[in-house]
Order: structure tokens, then C-alpha cells, then sequence
């Protein structure tokens, strides 16, 4: 999928049953009227980011859960350097460390494509339950770029998370002049999960400049020298 919630390339895959969406899921699928917070991404790797943006969204947003969407492989990031999906989604669960964020890897049981699918089939699955996609302001600058973007915005409810550098140029891209009418005040962000979609609030948090790209760069730096032959 696009840059921020990923998806399998070429998909597939058989619909996923409620079975296994329950096994996804950890056992556990969602009752009817939970408030429940998306957050997309290949998480290579999960980083601290990740947790401030979910811990931020259960306050702010008063959600009940926040699922981490681990990607099979995101189509607009290169395949080398990704770690394999096994490895993203453990280590996307040690980060995690809460009982209200599940780490999954729905989209491999959805077998869907981009993340406009993904949210049309989770809500068909899951008609009761008020689902909001999270995502940074660095993603709001460039979502124009994702296959079938509006179809988010009028698909499920959007929190936007301020993220270093990027609060202006978000304010100005094409996704907010376009949905401007129904972006929310900030300070009625807990009323989001319960609106119609488009609805769409921006939030100001504690930023924080880690990014997975930055993470493995600095992997790279610190690796020991290759042994000489």
C-alpha cells in the first residue's frame, strides 16, 4: 500500500473468515460500537514514534484500541531492506507493550492491496464498529499520491498527527484544502470517532523525529566494519 499502511503486492489472497480474522486479532474480534484506532505502516522498525502517536490517540481520541496494520510489503517502498514480516511483527510487538495497541497483520489476511481496500473490507466485516485511521502530517502532505485517496476520507473517520517540520506544509496540501469543510477543532477531537465520515481533526503532540528510515541509517553507521579478506 501507499506510504503509510502498506499492503500485499499482487494480492491474492482468499477472504480472510471471521476465524481467522479472530486469530489475527489475537482471539479477540471487536464488539459492536468499539471505537477502535488504525495505525498502517511497515513498522521496519516499530520505533517509540509509533507508541506515542497510539498512547496519544487512546487519550485524545478516547478509543478503546488502537491496531498497529504491520504491511506486507509497502508498493512504495523498495523490497531491499525490508525485513521480513514475521521479523516486523515481533518487533513491532515488543515496542508495542500495552494491552490497548494489538500489533496484526491484517492485510496479509485480507490479501488486500492499498489501504483504500483495506478499510472498505474491515468495515464491511465490521459494520458496528467506529473505526478512525491515524496517521502523521508527513503522510497528510502526500496522500494525493495513494490509489484511491478520498476514498479514506469518506470511508472511515482521520487523525492527523503533527510531526517535526511538516505542521505548515500539511495545513496546505491538497487532502486538507480538499476536506477543509469537515476538519474538526482540535479541542472536539474525542467527538471524531463518532462522525460520519469525512471528518478529520489535526492534532498537536510532543514531537518526535524518529522514523524507521533514520533508525536503520543509523544501524548502517554503527555496524562493525566488514572482516578483510
Amino acid at each position: 500500500m501507499q506510504p503509510a499502511a502498506g499492503s500485499v503486492l499482487g494480492a491474492t489472497a482468499p477472504p480472510a473468515t471471521h476465524a481467522r480474522l479472530a486469530a489475527v486479532l489475537g482471539g479477540r474480534l471487536p464488539p459492536p460500537g468499539a471505537k477502535i484506532g488504525l495505525l498502517g505502516g511497515s513498522f521496519n522498525p516499530a520505533h517509540q514514534g509509533h507508541r506515542e502517536i497510539s498512547l496519544e490517540a487512546l487519550n485524545r481520541l478516547g478509543l478503546d484500541e488502537v491496531w498497529w496494520l504491520v504491511s506486507p510489503q509497502n508498493p512504495l517502498k523498495p523490497i531491499a531492506g525490508m525485513a521480513s514480516l514475521e521479523t516486523r511483527l515481533a518487533g513491532a510487538a515488543a515496542r508495542a507493550r500495552h494491552p490497548r495497541i494489538r500489533v496484526t497483520g491484517l492485510e496479509a489476511a485480507l490479501g488486500t492491496l492499498y489501504t483504500a481496500d483495506t478499510l472498505r473490507v474491515l468495515t464491511r466485516r465490521f459494520p458496528r464498529v467506529r473505526f478512525v485511521w491515524l496517521m502523521g502530517a508527513d503522510n497528510l502532505i502526500q496522500i494525493d499520491r495513494w490509489q484511491g485517496w478520498p476514498q479514506i476520507f469518506h470511508t472511515v473517520a482521520v487523525a492527523v498527527f503533527d510531526r517535526p517540520t511538516y505542521s505548515l506544509r500539511a495545513s496546505a496540501a491538497k487532502a486538507a484544502r480538499r476536506f477543509a469543510p469537515w476538519r474538526l477543532a482540535e479541542g472536539k477531537a474525542r467527538r471524531l470517532p463518532g462522525r460520519k465520515p469525512p471528518a478529520w481533526v489535526f492534532l498537536h503532540i510532543r514531537l518526535n523525529a524518529l522514523s524507521g528510515t533514520r533508525i536503520r541509517a543509523g544501524r548502517r553507521h554503527d555496524a562493525p566494519p566488514a572482516a578483510s579478506r
